[in-house]
């Protein structure tokens, strides 16, 4: 597992770094730099995950919990925001929308993957702390 978290983090990190360079094409810019920081920021967390991956002491089923809450957060939080980018959607992110929405659908779409990230994020995270202080 740790060489798929870090792999996958770095993939991330590789979206969020081509994320940044289509800043100008996105239909909400400040939405765009979000993705692209999301990328980055998410890949980078999924690499560190990875390294410490042999430092956690938790059995079997909690470890492919975690891993993929995590791996799912991270990803749909960048796939998240880089849709809302190009959407133009930002019901549940004003402030970096500027108060623009995009059509229900997709504002529909937005919002459950963000919650979903919250769900899985929280979880994993917690997963995490419990299994490095064991």
């Amino acid at each position: 597992m740790e060489k798929t978290l870090i792999a996958l983090g770095l993939a991330l990190f590789f979206c969020g770094l081509a994320s940044g360079v289509l800043v100008p094409m996105m239909k909400l810019p400040r939405m765009g730099v979000t993705s692209h920081l999301e990328g980055t920021a998410n890949g980078t967390f999924l690499v560190v995950v990875g390294l410490i991956w042999s430092h956690l002491h938790l059995d079997d089923a909690w470890l492919a919990i975690a891993a993929t809450c995590l791996i799912f957060g991270a990803w749909a939080n960048w796939g998240a925001t880089q849709l809302s980018a190009i959407w133009g959607t930002g019901k549940l992110t004003p402030i970096a929308s500027g108060g623009t929405t995009g059509s229900k659908t997709h504002e529909a779409i937005i919002m459950a993957m963000l919650y979903g990230v919250a769900v899985t994020d929280f979880a994993g995270v917690a997963i995490l702390i419990v299994g490095i202080l064991r």
